[in-house]
């Protein structure tokens, strides 16, 4: 067993579990602590550190979930192998430091996916926004900026540093509608028309079409329980692979830091690159979101995607891509012959929003309101299904899968709206209907109150088994 003695701040505002996670996660990385080492034991490093045992134990299920160590039964926590970091081609940019459409009311309870909290939103800080956008009668009558505007990229930029861990300039930025915009632009930037393109399966239909559309060769990779197959990815000869490392869609499984390695090494080896999207990664339930890929990409072959949808406002068709250094020439002279897609109002109103504190305290309330649902909903499953289902991707996002044991998600979706009960299967996400979920079932959560959610649950329950 190793001994740790990091110095902890309690002055600052870091929290301390973060500090403690911060520097293990600096010396696994250093060789400090080389592989196969066993972390101390929580009661241990409570007592050597006098700290308590839930800072330790967040600390470690952050290194847990970000495959920096494993849990072993009898050995404790397992510090795992690295692979190499890439040698930079050249070095980062210094940026600032910064549906399915269902008649809703026609189900008691609708678990559909997509659908956010309304009880909590900020709308009086949000219809101020608006309001002070509008007053500004200088912008209220242009286009806008081509690339979006400036001062909402400023804020990204500045949220992507310290959230996400992504350092990029508002250059880098360019405002979009929606993911699926995004991806069209992407395509026409990169010359994808019937260029090959990795995907997850399943994954998230929406892009799949848009690549289609193009005429681009669906080439899909398997899951593995940790994520992507990479194994599978390097037979591919595919120009760009579409992924989501930190919650996978639909199965909700993270990329662990050896995957990730490996990922982007994947791109530098063969020229490609990698579309991230970060859909939904603020809401996570087990320690601090995980920093993206984006975060590792010292080679520039990384394009991100963000969006608003989840974390604030779907009605707002607000999203984002920050494009690497190496393709904002090309970007350049393309943007220029294209309007902005979405509403320059908006954008002006999102940027006062941000600029004053909102959105950063909005996603925290966020993130307990959702963890409460997203408890109530484990927990009335556990009582009412007990080993009966089994349920996946349950550590973050908005949405669970249900695997119902020997039953068809067709039947169970029938039986269920007998009830009042509106859920969903999971067959549009893999590719030519080569599903292996046929009795996978998909629960969002977002949209429902607690009570809603345990209510809904029994009656799934008398539904399914009863």
């Amino acid at each position: 067993m190793i001994e740790l003695t990091p110095l902890l701040n309690r002055k600052i505002g870091l929290p301390l579990y973060v500090q403690l996670y911060q520097y293990i996660r600096k010396e696994i990385e250093s060789g400090g602590i080389e592989p196969g080492s066993v972390l101390p034991s929580i009661r241990y490093l409570s007592q050597h550190l006098n700290i308590s045992k839930n800072t330790i134990e967040n600390a470690y299920q952050q290194l847990i979930a970000e495959g920096y160590v494993e849990s072993q039964p009898r050995s404790g926590l397992k510090v795992l192998p690295l692979e190499q970091p890439l040698v930079s081609l050249q070095p980062n940019v210094k940026g600032i430091q910064p549906s399915t459409q269902v008649k809703k009311n026609s189900y008691l309870y609708n678990f559909l996916y997509g659908d956010i909290d309304r009880e909590h939103f900020p709308m009086q800080s949000w219809k101020r926004c608006l309001q002070e956008a509008m007053a500004i009668e200088a912008d209220l009558f242009m286009y806008g900026d081509r690339h979006g505007d400036y001062n909402l990229r400023v804020e990204i930029a500045n949220y992507l540093f310290q959230a996400r861990g992504v350092n990029c300039v508002p250059e880098q930025i360019l405002i979009t509608s929606s993911t699926q915009y995004a991806i069209s632009l992407i395509c026409q930037w990169l010359s994808l028309n019937g260029a090959p393109i990795a995907m997850e399966n399943p994954g998230y239909d929406g892009v799949r079409t848009v690549f289609q559309n193009y005429g681009c060769e669906i080439q899909t990779v398997p899951l593995e329980s940790d994520g992507i197959d990479i194994g599978k990815l390097n037979e591919t000869n595919a120009k760009v692979a579409y992924i989501t490392p930190s919650h996978q869609f639909p199965y909700g499984m993270v990329l662990p830091i050896q995957k990730r390695l490996k990922l982007l090494e994947w791109a530098h080896l063969n020229g490609s690159y990698i579309i991230e999207d970060d859909y939904d990664s603020e809401f996570r339930y087990q320690g601090q979101p995980i920093p993206a890929l984006k975060a590792l990409d010292t080679n520039e072959r990384v394009i991100y995607l963000g969006t608003f949808s989840k974390s604030f406002l779907p009605t707002l068709r607000l999203g984002y891509v920050v494009l690497p250094t190496r393709l904002m020439d090309d970007f350049q002279k393309q943007i220029d012959q294209y309007s902005q897609s979405s509403s320059p109002l908006f954008q002006k109103a999102m940027f006062l929003f941000m600029k004053e504190g909102n959105f950063e305290r909005h996603v925290r309330k966020m993130r307990k309101v959702y963890q409460g649902k997203h408890k109530a909903l484990i927990h009335a499953i556990e009582e009412y299904m007990g080993d009966r289902v089994e349920v996946i991707g349950q550590r973050a996002g908005l949405h669970i899968l249900l695997k119902v044991k020997e039953k068809h998600s067709i039947d169970l979706m029938k039986k269920a709206e007998m009830l009042g009960v509106k859920v969903y299967n999971t067959e549009k996400y893999w590719f030519k209907g080569e599903s292996e979920s046929s009795s996978i079932i998909m629960l969002g959560f977002g949209g429902l109150t607690e009570q809603q959610i345990i209510e809904g649950i029994n009656r799934l329950n008398q539904a399914w088994f009863k």
